[in-house]
């Protein structure tokens, strides 16, 4: 076959001289010069033992052998450019399903995925708000986002970021009763979105272990803690991640200048076998990506706060 085949170049010179009408265009289409498309059309002419041109000046016109060849040549490119597409096209279209911590899809996730929509507008996205590992082994979830410990059996797994906590409240609950010290923390109610550790860490480093508690208030997942504290119902722990919006919003203040890292982190999981995926890549590298020009914007904010405090 391939012998009985015309070389390459010298077929897309013609074609797209023969298309264009002109050897400069072609040129430029080609990102060659003018000379080499004049060359590559002559190999071709050599080789089929036939003109392929009349050139009148600048002009081109197709002898009868031009014309017959033209029509083939164009489809073969067109087939050639269509099955590319075919092969590319699983980047951009299809179904994906993805699990994540309720905190992060409603705090971090949603207000950034418009990005990957206008990226993506081809892939149909569903979401369902869960911290369950064994979400990463079900059928119905290709991609999960997990805040845990990483240590999950039979999966690919990547740290995705760390967090540091810190006790956050609304404006209205500080003004109204006013925070000083750690100390005053026990006059207010805690809110707690797992079973206490986290708070333990934060009073450990605080060397507040041995505080008075009052009301505590205990949700199934920090999303609603930290919805609470908007509401002004006590005091939540907000991290780096999730707390950030609200903060920059002012609907929430911190008002300590203490965050301790957590036990746990956010992690990236799916299983095995869909990692590859063309689907599952692209979302997995736009994760990734967003995080890193959150922490590029961030790092300015950061520096002015710190000279602040020097």
């Amino acid at each position: 076959m391939a012998g009985r085949l015309p070389p390459l170049n010298p077929l897309r010179a013609f074609e797209a001289a023969a298309r264009l009408g002109s050897l400069t265009r072609a040129a430029a289409e080609l990102h060659v010069t003018h000379g080499a498309v004049s060359h590559q059309i002559r190999v071709l002419e050599t080789w089929l033992g036939v003109k392929l041109f009349e050139r009148a000046g600048q002009r081109l016109k197709l002898t009868a052998h031009g014309a017959e060849l033209l029509p083939t040549v164009s489809a073969a490119f067109e087939d050639i450019a269509a099955a590319t597409a075919r092969m590319t096209r699983p980047t951009t279209s299809g179904a994906l399903s993805v699990a994540c911590v309720p905190a992060l899809l409603s705090l971090w996730l949603l207000p950034r995925i418009g990005s990957f929509i206008g990226r993506y507008p081809e892939i149909r996205l569903s979401f369902s708000a869960s911290n369950d590992p064994d979400s990463i082994h079900s059928s119905d979830v290709d991609v999960a986002i997990l805040y845990g410990d990483g240590s999950w059996a039979d999966c690919w797994v990547k740290l995705w970021t760390s967090l540091e906590l810190f006790p956050v409240a609304s404006p209205t609950l500080i003004n109204n009763r006013p925070i000083r010290s750690i100390r005053d923390i026990g006059d207010h109610v805690i809110l707690h979105g797992d079973d206490g550790r986290e708070w333990h860490t934060w009073l450990a480093a605080a060397d507040a272990l041995d505080l008075k508690r009052g009301q505590q208030l205990f949700f199934s997942d920090a999303r609603l803690a930290i919805e609470a504290a908007v509401h002004g119902l006590g005091i939540a722990l907000g991290d780096t991640i999730t707390a950030a919006s609200l903060l920059a919003k002012g609907q929430l203040v911190a008002p300590f200048n203490l965050a301790v890292p957590a036990t746990d982190a956010f992690y990236v999981a799916c299983r095995k076998n869909v990692r590859a995926t063309p689907i599952v890549s692209v979302f997995v590298d736009w994760l990734f990506a967003e995080l890193k020009e959150d922490d590029a914007r961030a790092e300015p904010q950061l520096t002015a706060q710190r000279a602040v405090r020097r």
